[in-house]
């Protein structure tokens, strides 16, 4: 390395911080913080805890190594509950973006009562997934008090397992999960689609350009950025759901809806087996990071198809 180029690192080196940057690090200090405290040390302890096999009581207990990781992949149960979370986040994530899509551009149109209509949508994802839990349990009952049983009835239809049989009941998980996220999800395609400019509509028409050519061209190419947006956060939150197939269907029958979050919660409080818990949640960390990896990588990969 010559002088000059020795010369120009001592001086960065030696460049005082700049108002500007002392600010930008006592700004951000406070949230780095709150990360390692609430995210960070938790999840160390969960790794070391994971190869202990602690009972969440006492404090005598002792290394085991990967004994819980291959207790994990020797229980059918515990990767079933793996199984079923991952089949939810992935297919709601499809299911609602295909259905908010085209009902995002409905409630763009001009037609009588579209406030109402949008605000309708809207607020069906607002109660909490405990109270849609439990609302729709009643619904999906598979009693012929059941108010969908009570409906086939009408029509002679006989009454369907919905909560009791394994796939009818994760069915009825998905589809209520879709139910609460399509509207909400539609309102943020909304609000992206108010600022696509008209003007791009109005060239398009003069260069003959059908509905179907101006939603494939125009319409998603604008809202790829909204997309990678919603996807990631439907993604990321149906990855960690407790509270709506708990109440839906309590993670039965026979464990066919229990979530990765019950399961952990079971193993870890309920049966008092804080190792196994933890080896569980870090095996789903890893899980969740390789599936929002190759979401973010598949994102960026459509965002340069449109660019």
């Amino acid at each position: 390395m010559n002088a000059s180029a020795t010369s120009a690192i001592a001086k960065v080196r030696r460049r005082p911080l700049s108002p500007e940057d002392r600010a930008t690090f006592f700004f951000l200090l406070p949230i780095m913080v709150v990360f390692a405290v609430l995210t960070l040390v938790p999840l160390l302890s969960s790794v070391y805890y994971s190869l202990t096999d602690y009972n969440g009581f006492s404090t005598d207990f002792n290394m085991v190594g990967l004994k819980n990781y291959v207790t994990i992949f020797s229980e059918p149960e515990l990767l079933h509950s793996l199984g079923f979370t991952l089949l939810f986040a992935v297919s709601t994530t499809l299911l609602i973006t295909v259905l908010a899509l085209p009902l995002a551009v409905t409630l763009n149109k001009q037609f009588y009562g579209r406030s109402l209509a949008r605000s309708l949508f809207f607020f069906l994802g607002i109660p909490a997934q405990a109270i849609l839990g439990l609302i729709w349990r009643q619904i999906f009952s598979p009693m012929k008090s059941g108010i969908f049983n009570q409906i086939l009835d009408l029509f002679t239809i006989p009454p369907i397992p919905w909560t009791s049989d394994d796939h009818w009941a994760q069915f009825c998980v998905i589809f209520v999960g879709v139910w609460m996220g399509v509207g909400w999800h539609a309102t943020l395609y909304l609000a992206y689609m108010q600022a696509i400019p008209a003007d791009l509509y109005e060239q398009s028409l003069i260069d003959g350009a059908n509905s179907r050519q101006q939603f494939i061209h125009i319409t998603l190419s604008q809202l790829v950025p909204a997309i990678v947006v919603s996807t990631f956060l439907i993604m990321t939150g149906n990855l960690k759901v407790y509270d709506l197939p708990f109440t839906l269907t309590a993670g039965g029958p026979r464990n066919a809806t229990m979530t990765i979050t019950q399961a952990i919660l079971l193993r870890g409080t309920g049966q008092s087996q804080y190792g196994v818990g933890s080896a569980l949640a870090v095996l789903f960390t890893i899980v969740c990071l390789l599936l929002v990896t190759i979401q973010q990588i598949v994102a960026s990969a459509i965002q340069r198809r449109f660019e």
